[in-house]
C-alpha cells in the first residue's frame, strides 16, 4: 500500500509539467494500431475489431521421465478472443474490451460458472503522459503475465508464473511516464482493486494495492518490444527494461489472491516481483523473480479439509535468438520453490523447454514447437517417478 501512495502521488505531483509525447510501452489497449477492422465516425467514435485463436496438439507422459510412453494427448482449442478497443466522443475517452470463448479461458476447469469476460476497462487519458483506467484488467505484476498471450515465444507460460501471478482485477488503475533530460524513462503505475480476481462478487471489505516501477534506461522499445517476447524488431541499440512489483492483497479468498480455489479463510497476501527484458540485434533475455508471503497460509473447515496460500517463490528465465527475419529459437528455464511453511503441500518443480517459433506475420500468425522436461524436488534424473516429458504444437492466428 505504501507503494501505491508513492506512485500515486508522483503521478499527481507530476500530472501538471508533462510535454507532449506519445509513449506506447505499456501493456495498455493501443489505438494507433495498422492491425484489425476498424470502424469509424468522424471524431466522435472508433472502434478496432480483432480476433485471434490458438489451435494446439500436445502430449504429456507423467509417470517418470525415463518412461516415453504418452499418458495424455492434448488436442484443443486453447484461447479464442475477440478485442475491441477505441473512443467514444473523443479520443481521449477509451475502452478496451476482451471476451474468452473456449473453455480454459472460460475458466471451466476450475469452477462451474463461464466467465467470458476478461478485460472491460474505461480509459480517460489526462495528457500525454498521464492515463486512468476504471474496470477490470490485468495488474501491473509480472512481466511474462502481463504481455499477451498472443505475444507468447513459447505456447504456455512458465510454471512460476501460474503459481504466483497477479492476473486480472477489477479497479482504479494509474500509469505514468516520467521523462529526463537523456534517454532514460521511467513508467510508474499503480492499482487498487477488489483483490479478489476477475467478475468476483462482493465478499469482503479487503482490497488489494499494487505499485510498479519499470526503468528504460536506453529509451523505448521498437512496437512496445519490452512487452513482446523475442527480438523481432532487431533492435539496433541495446533496449533494457527493468521492472518490480510490490503487491499487498487484502483478506484474501482465494489460494493465489486474484486465482485459485476459494480458502475456508481470508488471508492477507504480499507479493514482490522484479523481472527484466533485455533486446539487441535478434538476441532476447527475459527473466524474472516472484515471490508471495502469507502469515498462517494454511486455512481448514471443520471437517479438517486444507487449502491453502501459495507462499514461496519462483524464477523464470528465457534466452532467445532470432535465427532469420522470420525464425526463432528459445529457450527457458523455470522453478518454484514453496515455503516451509506448506511444505508436504506443495512440491517444488522445475521445468526446462526449447522452443522454436516460425513467425508468418510477427506474433500475430505465427507456427510454433515446444519440447521440455519437467522434475520435483530437484531429482532431475530421468527414473525419478513424478517427472515428465512435454510435447506441444500450436499455430496462432489472428488480425
Amino acid at each position: 500500500m505504501i507503494t501505491l501512495i508513492v506512485v500515486l502521488g508522483l503521478i499527481f505531483i507530476n500530472s501538471g509539467n508533462v510535454h507532449a509525447q506519445t509513449v506506447e510501452s505499456d501493456e495498455r489497449a493501443l489505438l494507433n494500431v495498422d492491425e484489425g477492422i476498424k470502424f469509424s465516425k468522424d471524431s466522435l467514435f472508433l472502434m478496432n475489431l480483432r480476433f485471434r485463436m490458438q489451435n494446439r496438439a500436445g502430449f504429456n507422459s507423467i509417470y517418470s521421465g525415463s518412461n516415453l510412453g504418452i499418458e495424455q494427448f492434448e488436442m484443443r482449442v486453447r484461447r479464442l478472443r475477440l478485442r475491441l478497443d477505441g473512443y467514444v466522443l473523443s479520443p481521449k475517452f477509451q475502452y478496451y474490451i476482451q471476451l474468452a470463448f473456449s473453455k480454459a479461458d472460460l475458466d471451466l476447469e476450475t469452477g462451474d460458472i463461464a466467465q467470458p469476460i476478461r478485460d472491460a476497462i474505461l480509459y480517460y487519458t489526462v495528457n500525454d503522459n498521464f492515463y486512468i483506467g476504471f474496470g477490470q484488467s490485468k495488474l501491473p505484476g509480472n512481466r511474462e503475465r502481463v504481455i499477451s498471450s498472443g505475444n507468447l515465444q513459447f505456447a504456455d507460460r512458465s510454471i512460476a508464473n501460474s503459481l504466483f501471478t497477479l492476473d486480472r482485477d477489477f479497479g482504479i488503475f494509474g500509469y505514468y511516464t516520467l521523462r529526463t533530460k537523456s534517454t532514460a524513462i521511467f513508467l510508474l503505475k499503480g492499482a487498487i482493486s477488489s483483490g479478489d480476481g476477475r467478475n468476483a462478487s462482493a465478499i469482503n471489505n479487503g482490497l488489494s494495492f499494487t505499485g510498479r516501477l519499470e526503468a528504460l534506461p536506453f529509451g523505448l522499445f521498437k512496437n512496445s518490444g519490452d512487452y513482446s517476447e523475442g527480438d523481432l524488431e532487431f533492435e539496433i541499440k541495446p533496449k533494457l527494461s527493468i521492472g518490480i512489483t510490490l503487491s499487498e492483497n487484502q483478506k484474501a479468498v482465494r489460494t493465489g489472491g486474484q486465482l485459485g480455489p476459494e480458502l475456508f479463510g481470508s488471508r492477507t497476501l504480499n507479493s514482490l516481483i522484479v523481472d527484466a527484458m533485455f533486446k539487441y540485434q535478434g538476441w532476447g533475455v527475459m527473466s524474472e523473480y516472484m515471490s508471495r508471503s502469507s502469515r498462517d497460509p494454511i486455512t481448514r473447515n471443520d471437517a479438517g479439509d486444507i487449502r491453502f496460500v501459495v507462499v514461496g517463490h519462483g524464477v523464470n528465465t528465457h534466452l532467445s535468438r532470432m535465427i532469420s527475419k522470420k525464425s526463432e529459437l528459445a529457450l527457458r528455464y523455470a522453478y518454484v520453490i514453496p515455503n516451509e511453511a506448506i511444505e508436504g503441500l506443495q512440491n517444488r518443480v522445475d521445468e526446462t523447454l526449447i522452443g522454436y517459433t516460425h513467425y508468418l506475420n510477427g506474433h500475430r500468425i505465427k507456427v510454433q514447437a515446444n519440447i521440455g522436461y519437467r522434475w520435483l524436488e530437484g531429482l532431475y534424473q530421468l527414473e525419478n517417478a513424478g517427472n515428465s516429458w512435454t510435447g506441444m504444437f500450436q499455430v496462432e492466428f489472428g488480425i
